[in-house]
């Protein structure tokens, strides 16, 4: 981080803070409608790594490092985006407005992933902040649940199919 964004967070993200509790806040409500969509993937990343990390303790409690591997194979863009895909046909027209915007902001695409699978993932990841922000916690947990089984599908065919080769 640059030394001039560091300081804009400190004099305008956290304001003077004179008590012993947390910094003031800054907005009172989310409108989150209005939100930018790269503030709501930003949301939904954190929101479906999180969901990730934790059902995986399901299966796996001790080796952290193989955790950790296998969760950045399931939250990357390449499995988001086919989560999506298998997805798309479930959603709500205002469920597709909030993808489409996710998908048409303006990011840097990784290299390890085509622009396509980053914008999918991203208008994916956006829809997952609006539906956490917006307090649609019944309908996340339906599309993150989804979402998983379809990647762990997803994979166990990938591993299949790179098993054979051997």
């Amino acid at each position: 981080m640059k030394f001039d964004q560091f300081q804009y967070l400190l004099s305008n993200v956290f304001q003077e803070n004179e008590g012993e509790g947390p910094p003031p806040i800054k907005y009172k409500d989310l409108p989150v409608e209005r939100l930018h969509p790269l503030v709501l993937a930003y949301v939904g990343d954190a929101y479906f790594t999180l969901y990730i990390r934790t059902t995986l303790l399901a299966y796996e409690q001790n080796k952290v490092r193989v955790m950790h591997t296998l969760d950045s194979k399931i939250v990357s863009a390449t499995m988001q985006a086919i989560a999506y895909q298998s997805l798309e046909g479930q959603l709500t027209e205002q469920e597709m407005s909030i993808v489409k915007r996710g998908r048409n902001a303006k990011s840097t695409v990784p290299k390890s992933a085509t622009v396509a699978e980053y914008r999918n993932s991203t208008g994916f990841e956006a829809l997952l902040g609006y539906l956490y922000l917006g307090k649609n916690y019944e309908r996340l947990s339906e599309l993150v649940e989804k979402a998983f089984a379809i990647i762990a599908r997803e994979m166990t065919k990938d591993a299949k199919k790179s098993g054979e080769k051997k």
